[in-house]
């Protein structure tokens, strides 16, 4: 069997599988067979009989090739068709035998159970001041292509992070709806770059409804980026320079739709936030194992006593400068919160806010008077698409830099 051909029916057809090296079964004491075919220990339940003697049973015909089909996930051409209840067993098994622990075969696993069964492997991903976790299993998370809600409050993306590319792409663009991007040190040109690709392409990010960019140093001109967004219902603009009042009510309105909401809204509450699909325990996987490095965890400890030993004084100095910022934005979240909504009644204004966005953005970047073509091109943006030898009048020299850099 080892040297053997290997024929594949498939849609009604008979094909002939080659290169395909089946994977050796582990290594057993009371078994020396190493042919995959032939019955092994894990094709046996072994329990005890009511005198308390051992004895066995063979395991079904379904379980030993669901063991098969584990063991050679990464040879799985694709389970779309499969049913939903053969998929769930099948993933049950594979997060039992660690396969999704497995640098080399945990993403391309993910992507066959992703492709077949979209969001009941995850539909919801909380990765909230997890940063370690999301750089770690980055080519695992971006197999989860249809979440509808992905939180990554205080991962430390920067205005740079290879991810802004996935949020924006086409696999998340009809499922995505609450996106949660605060404290992760973004500012204007974070915003811009994020929503590069929607506002030039207008593709990406079509269902988003909640945006949470709370404790980024964010101006009023990021709000300029935000209009490229159609269905954005709630904005959290908490801890930002915005500072509330009637210019920043007014603008928001005008660019966005939003009212300011005068309680803070639910739908920001961390709580109701939570890693929800099959792949829920695989994300605890890899979090338990991530933790239970001891030579990371040794060299963690001996940064933190070499700073210590040879700037005690900095150090020190750094942990008390610390606390206060702590305790303040502590203070802040309690005090005052900066949450927009759209009003049940605002849905006719829609077409008018989008018409107008494009003027205020203009007067926000530029400052100057406006152009004659506005109206025309307010006009065209609601009956067609712009023509592609024009470029948007919303878009700038750095947006064309941005599309270049694509």
């Amino acid at each position: 069997m080892d040297n053997g051909t290997i024929y594949v029916r498939e849609r009604g057809s008979l094909r002939r599988v080659s290169d395909i090296v089946l994977a050796q079964p582990k290594p057993a004491l009371s078994c020396r067979r190493t042919n995959p075919f032939v019955p092994r220990k894990e094709h046996f339940i072994f329990t005890y009989n009511e005198e308390g003697s051992l004895r066995y049973t063979t395991k079904s015909l379904f379980d030993i090739t669901l063991l098969f089909v584990v063991e050679n996930i990464h040879h799985v051409d694709s389970l779309v068709g499969f049913p939903e209840q053969i998929g769930d067993k099948l993933f049950v098994a594979a997060e039992e035998t660690r396969v999704f622990l497995n640098p080399d075969i945990s993403s391309k696993a993910l992507q066959l159970f992703s492709d077949a069964y979209g969001d009941m492997v995850l539909g919801s991903l909380c990765l909230r001041n997890r940063f370690p976790l999301l750089h770690e299993r980055m080519n695992e998370i971006k197999t989860f292509h249809s979440l509808k809600s992905l939180d990554l409050f205080g991962c430390k993306l920067g205005d740079n992070h290879e991810l802004f590319q996935h949020l924006t792409s086409t696999s998340l663009a009809s499922s995505l709806i609450q996106l949660f991007i605060g404290s992760n040190s973004l500012s204007d040109a974070g915003l811009q770059r994020l929503t590069a690709p929607i506002r030039m392409m207008h593709k990406g990010l079509d269902c988003l409804q909640l945006l949470d960019v709370s404790y980024n140093n964010i101006s009023e001109r990021a709000l300029g980026y935000l209009t490229c967004l159609p269905k954005l219902a709630n904005l959290d603009v908490s801890g930002t320079s915005l500072k509330l009042g009637t210019g920043l009510k007014t603008t928001i309105w005008k660019l966005l739709g939003l009212s300011y909401s005068e309680k803070p809204l639910d739908t920001f509450d961390h709580s109701r936030c939570k890693t929800e699909g099959w792949a829920e325990q695989v994300v605890n996987q890899w979090e338990m194992n991530s933790s239970q490095m001891p030579k990371q965890k040794k060299v963690e400890e001996s940064r933190i006593s070499a700073l210590r030993f040879f700037g005690r004084q900095k150090f020190v100095r750094e942990i008390l400068n610390a606390t206060p910022l702590a305790h303040k934005c502590v203070e802040e979240a309690k005090s005052e919160r900066l949450h927009f909504y759209r009003p049940a009644n605002s849905d006719r204004r829609e077409r008018q806010i989008f018409s107008v966005a494009n003027n205020d953005v203009q007067t926000l970047y530029h400052g100057i008077k406006k152009r004659k073509l506005q109206s025309e091109t307010c006009d065209t943006l609601n009956q067609s698409p712009p023509r592609k030898h024009l470029p948007s009048p919303a878009l700038t020299a750095e947006d064309v830099d941005l599309l270049n850099s694509y």
